[in-house]
């Protein structure tokens, strides 16, 4: 548990000082710094500190408000991009709040099938460390969060992990014993699944892989152990040894892991070792875990992931967030390649930060949102880019006219990604295995739809046809426009239709 980490928040927002970025317009991989790999900050910083993160399906992001002192309140905020999609210029404001009481720090969540978000347990409520049951839902439309009931017989949610499965439904751990359970909404109902787990999910994050399995590894059981999620069966097995030891013996932290799209996970340590699992082709069974590269020591000591952000990049590397130790501050950044980790600038507050402070998402321009319990937020442009295998496609939409207001239903192929994209671990979930739809106009003009209901939300799924529905905003004037699906910060090639 992390009761210990509370003591650096502080200090560490009164000395982050918000800067003034450049105007940036929306390219193929868009450069708001030069040279690029670089960070830039929002030309608009938000009025409050800002924690948790979550794109939402209609392109705005929402954010969680902290106090100066880094507790959890009852505050939401949104950042809007501008009428380019660019999102350092874009624009916050006050979003709904939680119900009374319910003012969390370290929780699962996730955004649902539908476009509303889920978040569940905290481990803190009002500075207090309590590993609460609490939860709530957001209806983006109503603009409105809900009270959640929690499974029966559950005592504690606290820190947990959580994952919306390639089928769509969401599945919850329960911090602090080897409990899962999966909710089926309308009226939410929780199922007990996850049998056979080897230890409990305390400190563990959990990875989505191709054919729907998840990956954990195990923090609890000083060892090297793996396990794998089988969804069909509900089972836990064996995932084989991570051949380095990346669990922190006193506090059992981890650091995120992430699926890249050459199909494999590089998952990083609390020890300052890393590793990179290779799924198995039959996704019921376990694959075969490799040695990867060590984070460096420097004058704070061994740079490592005590919990704390990564990110996928569009060029298919990991953006890393690291600090010496376990709680210590002195923040390092670093890209990996599949192969090798290079060092890469920092944001104005790293050396201040601690690599748990951080929270990483993927934008639809590419870019890394960060946000560091501060009220600056950073954008990280990288120097690559993706390939063309690698972007969505869109083979059809079933109309040939789109109206104001209405829904419509979008077919394509890799509509969610080769990866989640983003991962924290057990503390937070900011994934973003999900189609967002721009509509451009001749005059650059980006409104973006809402989607929901996609037909799977697995991750590589090929040549294999997917579905989104989409809801065409209202107030969108008549005319022809270039239709694109952005997943992950890779939009597709952009398909022109009309709206009457």
């Amino acid at each position: 548990m992390k009761m210990l980490r509370m003591l650096g928040f502080a200090l560490a927002v009164l000395l982050a000082l918000p800067l003034v970025g450049h105007a940036q317009t929306q390219t193929k991989l868009p450069a708001a710094c030069t040279p690029a790999p670089c960070w830039t900050a929002l030309n608009n910083q938000p009025p409050v500190a800002i924690g948790t993160v979550l794109l939402l399906k209609n392109g705005q992001v929402l954010a969680e408000e902290v106090t100066s002192n880094g507790d959890g309140t009852t505050g939401w905020y949104f950042l809007t991009p501008d009428s380019t999609g660019s999102y350092q210029n874009g624009t916050w404001s006050q979003a709904g709040s939680l119900p009374n009481g319910y003012d969390p720090l370290y929780f699962a969540s996730e955004v649902l099938p539908n476009g509303f978000v889920v978040i569940n347990g905290g481990e803190y409520l009002g500075g207090n460390a309590v590993w609460t049951t609490e939860g709530a839902y957001y209806n983006n439309a109503t603009n409105t969060w809900t009270s959640l009931t929690p499974p029966s017989s559950w005592s504690t949610i606290g820190d947990a992990q959580s994952v919306i499965l390639a089928n769509g439904k969401y599945m919850l751990a329960n911090c602090c014993t080897t409990q899962e359970a999966i909710a089926t909404p309308n009226p939410l109902t929780w199922t007990a699944t996850g049998t056979g787990k080897a230890d409990i999910n305390d400190e563990e994050g959990w990875t989505l892989l191709p054919g729907g399995a998840v990956l954990t590894v195990d923090a609890n059981a000083n060892n090297t152990n793996s396990e794998l999620y089988n969804p069909s069966t509900g089972t836990w097995i064996t995932a084989g040894s991570t051949i380095n030891k990346l669990a922190d013996p006193s506090s059992h932290e981890l650091g995120p892991a992430v699926l890249r799209p050459n199909g494999t996970v590089f998952a990083t340590g609390a020890t300052g070792f890393n590793s990179v699992y290779t799924p198995n082709a039959n996704p019921a069974m376990a694959g075969t875990w490799a040695a990867g590269p060590k984070f460096p020591t420097n004058s704070g000591g061994q740079l490592d992931i005590a919990d704390g952000p990564a990110a996928l990049l569009p060029d298919g590397n990991v953006l890393c967030f690291t600090s010496p130790g376990v709680y210590q501050t002195g923040g390092v950044f670093f890209e990996f390649n599949g192969t090798t980790l290079t060092q890469v600038p920092g944001t104005p507050n790293a050396s201040t930060d601690s690599s748990f402070y951080g929270h990483m998402l993927v934008l639809p321009t590419g870019q890394i949102l960060f946000a560091d319990f501060s009220s600056d937020v950073e954008l990280y442009s990288s120097t690559g880019t993706y390939q063309s295998a690698w972007q969505p496609t869109i083979t059809g939409i079933n109309a040939s006219t789109l109206t104001p207001g209405h829904t419509y239903v979008l077919t394509g192929t890799q509509l969610n990604g080769f990866s989640q994209g983003a991962a924290y671990g057990d503390d937070s979930q900011m994934n973003t295995n999900y189609p967002l739809i721009q509509f451009k106009s001749s005059t650059g003009v980006i409104v973006f739809a809402q989607t929901h209901n996609e037909t799977t939300y697995g991750v590589v799924t090929g040549s294999t046809p997917v579905k989104t529905q989409f809801d065409v905003p209202s107030g969108l004037a008549a005319g022809t426009y270039s239709l694109t699906v952005v997943t992950n910060g890779i939009p597709s090639s952009p398909f022109t239709v009309t709206v009457n």
